[in-house]
């Protein structure tokens, strides 16, 4: 999970959110940039990205094709290309905890739908 070498970091804090989101039980997410796979574990998901925490987050604006094992009543993984649109590193004196905002890239509608419904039925 570690890089021998670690590219140089830009880091915003996450803007308001647009859609309801749900806490996930731990999922180990799987992105592959082409060169690397990268593994993470998500903690929320809404309709439109997820959030993957992480102690080494990647950089604002790098693409990934990602993974994402969704548990029931989708049961199945969906694939799509995410693009890292906010991070926190990591920081001892912060209550946060570190990782990254992901942005789903493509994703159908069909899927989309499919994630917000599991939201709204597991929120309730």
């Amino acid at each position: 999970m570690s890089d021998d070498k670690q590219p140089s970091i830009n880091c915003t804090q996450a803007d308001k959110r647009k859609n309801l989101r749900s806490p996930l039980l731990t999922l180990r997410v799987r992105l592959d940039d082409g060169r690397k796979v990268f593994f993470g574990y998500t903690k929320n998901i809404s309709r439109s990205g997820m959030f993957i925490s992480s102690v080494s987050p990647k950089a604002v604006g790098e693409i990934y094709q990602v993974e994402i094992p969704l548990p029931s009543p989708i049961c199945r993984s969906i694939e799509c290309a995410c693009e890292v649109v906010w991070c926190r590193i990591y920081d001892k004196k912060s209550p946060y905890e570190p990782g990254m905002g992901l942005k789903f890239i493509g994703l159908s509608d069909e899927t989309s739908a499919e994630i917000d419904r599991w939201i709204h039925e597991t929120s309730g």
